[in-house]
């Protein structure tokens, strides 16, 4: 068995009332089928083979917006673990580190 993950990054018009509600509709999608957020627009789920990866690739296509874009990209566990998240906190004149608007945790 080989663990892969599948990343799902979104980029969905939000300008009137009608793409906001598909927006939401779609967001709650990935939710209920297991994906987790990343970052806003980028959500991912842990899938246990490739026909895994063919059931919900079908799953998605099935529940794509009419408009916007999705991009899907499969990758090993062991790709996905060697990711890197880079972080410039930036300095205040003190010194102090600014974390910004945004907390990160770190394992």
């Amino acid at each position: 068995m080989r663990i892969m993950r599948m990343l799902v990054m979104f980029d969905l018009p939000t300008g009137s009332k009608e793409e906001r509600k598909t927006y939401s509709k779609f967001r709650k999608f990935l939710i209920s089928d297991g994906y987790h957020m990343e970052q806003f627009s980028i959500y991912s789920r842990i899938l246990l083979s490739r026909d895994s990866a063919e059931v919900h690739l079908n799953r998605m296509r099935a529940n794509l917006p009419s408009a916007g874009a999705v991009t899907v990209i499969v990758l090993t566990e062991k790709q996905y673990e060697s990711r890197q998240i880079l972080i410039n906190c930036g300095v205040h004149h003190h010194g102090t580190p600014d974390p910004g608007p945004q907390l990160t945790l770190s394992f």
